[in-house]
C-alpha cells in the first residue's frame, strides 16, 4: 500500500513537473511575452539577454525550415528582433558607463580637495616645526624657565612630528587613491567610446535588416510564388557559375588577346542567371576562387550599391589593391563585393550561398566589356536544367594558371 502510494505521489509529482513546464514554454513560445524592465538595472541586462536566446533559437528554426518566404521573412525578423535588443543593451551599458563617468568625475575633485587641504597643512606643520626647534642651545642650558619650556615644547614636537608623518603617510594614499580613480575614469571613457562605436554599427546594421526586408517584400509583392521563382533562378545561377569554374562549360577558343583588347559587351537588363545589367567577375587560379580586388588596380571611380542602398555605408568593401587594369570603364557601380557580402548576411540569398565566388560590376558609361591582362580567350556558355543559356567568356592568361571569367555578356 505504502509502495503504491509512493508510486502515485512520484507520479503526481512528475505530471505537474509537466504541466509546470508545458506552461512555461507556451508563455515563453513568442520571444515578444518575455517583457523586460528597464527601471530594475539587476535584471535588465539578464532580461535581454534572455529575449535574445529566444529570438536565436527562432531564428535556428526559421533556418532550418523548408526555403519559403514566411520563413525567409521569419528569419529576417528575428535578426532584426536580436540587433534591437543589442542595441538595447548597448544603450543601457552607456547609460552605466555614463554614471559611473559621472560618479569618478566627483570622487576624483573629492580627492583632489581632500589632498589639496592636507598638503597645506603639512606645509604649516612643518614650518612651524621648524622654527620651533631652531632655538640657541647655551640659552636652553643656562635658563631654567626656559629649558622647562623647551622640555614642554620638545614633547609637544615629538608628537606634532608623529601626526606630522601620519599626515605624510595619509597624504600618500590619497595620491594612490587618487590616480587609481583617474586611471579607472580613463579606462571607463574608453569602454564608452568603443561601446559608442559599437551602437552605431549595430544601428547600421539594423536599417540594413530593415531595408533587406522591406526590399523583399517589394520585389515579391509578397506573394509566395514570386520568390519562389526568384529562388529557382538564383539556385539556378549559383550551380550554373559553379560548373562554368569546374570547367564544365561548353568553350571555343578564340585567340590570343591582349591587354585592354575588346573581348564581350555587357547584357542590358535582365538575362539567363540575371536580374540586371551587371559583369559577374571571376578570378580562378588553377580552379580556387581568389578575390578580384586583390588584382585590380585602385584609383578609379566608383559608387558603392552593394548595401541597402547606392551610397550607404554599410555595403560591401571596395578596396582594389592590384596591378590590372579593370574591365569596364568608369563609372564603375560596384553591387556586390567577394566572399561574404552584405548580401549574404542580410537578404535570402544567403539560403543559397554564404560567400560570393566574384563581383558584381556595371558601367555607368559603357557596355564594352575589357581584358585585364594578355591571354588566350575562349568564348563559352552553359545550359543547366531550365533552358536558360548562360553565356561567358574566359581569359586563359599569359604565363600563369590564373583565368579571368565574365558572365552576363554577349560575344
Amino acid at each position: 500500500m505504502r509502495r503504491f502510494h509512493k508510486i502515485a505521489l512520484t507520479l503526481c509529482f512528475s505530471l505537474v513537473i509537466f504541466f509546470s513546464s508545458n506552461i512555461l514554454v507556451n508563455a515563453v513560445a513568442n520571444c515578444d511575452d518575455i517583457s523586460c524592465n528597464k527601471d530594475d538595472d539587476g535584471t535588465y541586462l539578464r532580461c535581454i539577454e534572455e529575449k535574445t536566446s529566444c529570438w536565436v533559437e527562432k531564428i535556428e528554426e526559421a533556418q532550418s525550415s523548408a526555403i519559403t518566404l514566411k520563413s525567409t521573412i521569419n528569419i529576417l525578423n528575428g535578426q532584426i528582433n536580436v540587433l534591437q535588443l543589442q542595441i538595447d543593451q548597448s544603450l543601457s551599458e552607456i547609460t552605466s558607463l555614463e554614471k559611473e563617468i559621472i560618479e569618478l568625475t566627483d570622487r576624483i575633485e573629492g580627492l583632489n580637495y581632500s589632498l589639496d587641504k592636507l598638503t597645506s597643512v603639512l606645509v604649516e606643520r612643518v614650518a612651524e616645526q621648524y622654527k620651533r626647534t631652531y632655538t640657541n642651545p647655551i640659552l636652553v642650558f643656562f635658563s631654567k624657565t626656559r629649558f622647562a619650556t623647551k622640555l614642554s615644547e620638545f614633547k609637544y614636537l615629538k608628537l606634532a612630528g608623529q601626526q606630522t608623518v601620519d599626515a605624510m603617510e595619509r597624504a600618500e594614499s590619497q595620491k594612490i587613491t587618487y590616480d587609481e580613480q583617474k586611471l579607472l575614469k580613463k579606462q571607463k571613457q574608453e569602454e564608452l567610446e568603443s561601446k559608442r562605436i559599437q551602437l552605431e554599427g549595430q544601428k547600421s546594421q539594423l536599417a540594413g535588416k530593415r531595408a533587406a526586408e522591406q526590399n523583399l517584400l517589394t520585389e515579391t509583392k509578397n506573394n509566395e510564388a514570386i520568390f519562389q521563382q526568384k529562388l529557382a533562378e538564383a539556385k539556378a545561377e549559383f550551380q550554373a557559375i559553379q560548373a562554368i569554374i569546374a570547367g564544365r562549360g561548353q568553350e571555343t577558343e578564340v585567340g590570343h588577346v591582349n591587354e585592354g583588347d575588346k573581348i564581350a559587351t555587357v547584357i542590358q537588363g535582365q538575362s539567363c542567371n540575371s536580374s540586371g545589367t551587371h559583369v559577374h567577375l571571376i578570378i580562378s587560379d588553377f580552379g580556387v576562387v581568389k578575390n578580384p580586388f586583390n588584382y585590380l588596380k585602385s584609383g578609379i571611380d566608383y559608387q558603392n550599391c552593394s548595401g541597402s542602398s547606392c551610397g550607404s555605408s554599410d555595403g560591401d568593401s571596395f578596396n582594389p589593391s592590384g596591378s590590372w587594369d579593370w574591365p569596364i570603364s568608369a563609372t564603375v557601380q560596384l553591387w556586390q563585393g567577394y566572399g561574404s557580402t552584405w548580401a549574404t548576411r542580410n537578404t535570402w540569398v544567403s539560403r543559397i550561398y554564404s560567400s560570393h565566388n566574384g563581383i558584381d560590376i556595371r558601367s555607368l558609361g559603357s557596355s564594352t566589356v575589357t581584358t585585364m591582362q594578355s591571354g588566350t580567350l575562349y568564348q563559352g556558355s552553359f545550359t543547366g536544367s531550365g533552358s536558360c543559356r548562360l553565356r561567358y567568356v574566359r581569359v586563359a592568361h599569359d604565363d600563369s594558371e590564373i583565368s579571368s571569367f565574365y558572365l552576363h555578356i554577349n560575344y
